[in-house]
């Protein structure tokens, strides 16, 4: 039997990744601080590089995850935040100005300009995830956070529109709907990731987050504490384990054992001496596995985190945003705990590097507080800042609209 606890002091999270899935329930403290209730996590099937391949493997494995925290929490959901890592999430900055005849702005006024801006996109093949406000001008007067109560001719409004391909979005809206969940709202991956990690200081001053996942690796820039770009590349952890199999003819889990167990970005002249026992595909005895040195591992991992790596850099480059972003990145996600990552990116990128661990909610469980798990934890804490009223106050609830512009899932509920 569910708790009987009023649905906006709940806050579900539902990380649908090619490795795994990921659901996590969270409740308000008095405080407005979040508890973990429940977690649960089950290894994905059905999806490939962040896309839905078979809609019933992959509800079977959302269901599997959103049941396991249900009963951990004992609480019943039927909304959650969701990630979007699928139909390759794209960037577009628009700057939009519109006449207001020199009166004062009102809530009016801004939200056509967001609407006229929001409508700025292809409609044919691609749907909108975020419409980001990054800043306001008046008069061509840039820097205006909130320009509600000000007097102009002109209001202006420079958006960062965060699109994605309408059909592998739609699959994955599927598999929710087939789960009885409603979705909440929609989150890019890295934008979450990014929420999870990065301390005020980085995303005020500039910062590149990168999480390697396990199918994708996906990019966000923050920068004066917005999100301002957002990117998503097919390639992640298990790309790594594929050239593991193939180049050393061994089965997928075989090879997952040795990335997780050996796997490593940086030779050292111990390698070479260091055999490692490497099963055959279709081999069952073990008197038949292949001696290899570790170095023909190290090699195989590196290469392709090298090639990875490349893609982010060309595609910051090809952006715009790498000089914006600062000399600040942030590594995050599953992959990114094989040894060797942080300086492999630091050589790559030519950038200061950290690795992301997600900060600490209440009653998380340490297993579940790795870098793995930051998209999910990321959910969470968007869902608090943005979205989330306590009930029966209806006097915070009109504190909440008065709120400021910076609040960018705010504005999204209250204008849209």
């Amino acid at each position: 039997m569910a708790k009987s606890i009023p649905r906006s002091s709940t806050i579900a999270a539902l990380d649908v990744g090619t490795t795994k899935v990921a659901c996590f329930i969270a409740q308000l403290g008095e405080g407005g601080e979040l508890q973990i209730a429940g977690a649960g996590h089950h290894r994905s099937r059905g999806l490939r590089s962040g896309q839905v391949t078979n809609l019933d493997e992959a509800e079977a494995s959302v269901r599997a995850a959103v049941e396991a925290a249900e009963q951990m929490s004992n609480i019943r959901i039927d909304k959650v935040f969701l990630n979007m890592s699928c139909g390759t999430p794209q960037s577009t900055r628009v700057d939009v100005e519109m006449t207001v005849s020199g009166h004062q702005i009102r809530d009016t006024d801004v939200r056509r300009v967001l609407d006229h801006g929001s409508a700025r996109y292809d409609v044919n093949d691609r749907e909108l995830i975020h419409c980001i406000p990054t800043g306001y001008s008046i008069d061509g007067g840039n820097g205006i956070l909130d320009p509600r109560g000000m007097y102009g001719e002109k209001l202006g409004v420079n958006l960062h529109l965060v699109t994605a391909a309408i059909g592998p979005s739609r699959n994955l809206n599927t598999v929710i709907d087939r789960c009885d969940l409603d979705i909440e709202d929609r989150v890019v991956s890295p934008y979450a990731s990014g929420l999870a990690c990065l301390v005020d200081d980085e995303k005020e001053l500039g910062v590149t987050v990168i999480d390697l996942g396990g199918g994708t690796t996906s990019i966000a820039v923050f920068l004066e504490s917005q999100v301002v770009y957002v990117d998503t590349l097919p390639v992640g952890g298990n790309h790594v384990t594929g050239d593991i199999a193939k180049g050393l003819s061994t089965p997928v889990a075989k090879a997952e054992r040795l990335k997780t167990v050996y796997g490593s970005v940086l030779q050292s002249p111990a390698d070479a001496r260091e055999l490692l026992k490497v099963p055959l595909v279709g081999e069952d005895d073990e008197d038949s596995a292949n001696e290899v040195p570790k170095s023909m591992l190290v090699q195989i991992v590196q290469a392709r985190l090298e090639e990875t790596f490349e893609l982010v850099r060309s595609h910051l480059e090809a952006s715009g945003v790498a000089k914006m972003a600062g000399r600040r990145i942030v590594l995050t996600g599953g992959a990114s705990q094989l040894e060797g990552v942080r300086d492999l990116a630091e050589l790559m990128l030519d950038k200061q590097v950290r690795l992301g661990r997600p900060k600490l909610i209440r009653g998380l469980p340490e297993s579940l507080s790795g870098p793995a798990f930051s998209t999910a934890l990321g959910l969470l804490r968007y869902g608090l800042r943005e979205h989330v009223v306590k009930p029966d106050h209806a006097a915070m609830a009109a504190a909440k609209k008065k709120r400021s512009l910076g609040l960018v899932g705010q504005w999204l509920r209250e204008n849209f």
